[in-house]
């Protein structure tokens, strides 16, 4: 199973989530969650997801993406993020996940799915964005994760291996190996215009 997240660049839809996320800005520093249009996201929806921060370093996913249940070979939904992630490296991930909240920051992040039996080497990138809540907590998150390589047997738990974490208005702050695939320019987006209906078209689950 191929992530299939954009032709020419397995990780082409992060790249299109993050330049979504930048077009909601407007001159602020985090969007709001209700600002989330799964129109303005269409070819990256499948990789996506929205979580919400219930304590330090913790965020439970509320609405994900098919190939996010494909990882898991469950539906993911109402799991904590770090549920995708291999135990040895969820210290680091809860830590990141944490700074993307008070930072506010960005958090990007290389990831790695150890073969075994029926489980081929599997490549991952995922991509964190902060949201604001209504109200104006920064508690949300806009993710995305995007895969290079078959998923094979389910469940796959993946390793971190490089990480990226940038304050808004500060520069980057690298870990590991680089992320060339999440270090290409946005691409420009128009938003949608407001009042369109929110990302409840893939989830009835509520949300402020």
């Amino acid at each position: 199973m191929q992530d299939g997240s954009g032709k020419g660049g397995h990780f082409a839809g992060l790249s299109s989530l993050r330049a979504y996320w930048e077009a909601l800005r407007e001159g602020v520093d985090v969007p709001q969650r209700s600002q989330i249009d799964p129109r303005g996201i269409e070819s990256a929806l499948p990789i996506s997801f929205l979580a919400e921060r219930i304590a330090p370093g913790i965020g439970r996913l509320r609405v994900a993406g098919s190939k996010l249940n494909g990882l898991m070979g469950m539906e993911v939904r109402g799991m904590p993020i770090s549920a995708l992630i291999a135990p040895d490296s969820r210290d680091e991930f809860a830590a990141a996940l944490e700074r993307v909240f008070a930072g506010p920051s960005i958090a990007e992040m290389s990831l790695r799915g150890a073969p075994g039996i029926a489980q081929p080497r599997l490549e991952g990138r995922m991509l964190l964005l902060p949201l604001r809540a209504a109200d104006g907590s920064v508690s949300r998150v806009l993710g995305g994760l995007a895969l290079d390589g078959r998923i094979g047997l389910a469940p796959r738990r993946l390793t971190l291996s490089g990480l990226q974490v940038m304050t808004l208005g500060k520069a980057a702050e690298p870990t590991g190996e680089p992320q060339p695939g999440l270090a290409e320019a946005p691409a420009t987006f128009t938003p949608p215009p407001r009042g369109r209906p929110e990302l409840r078209v893939i989830s009835n689950d509520d949300e402020d």
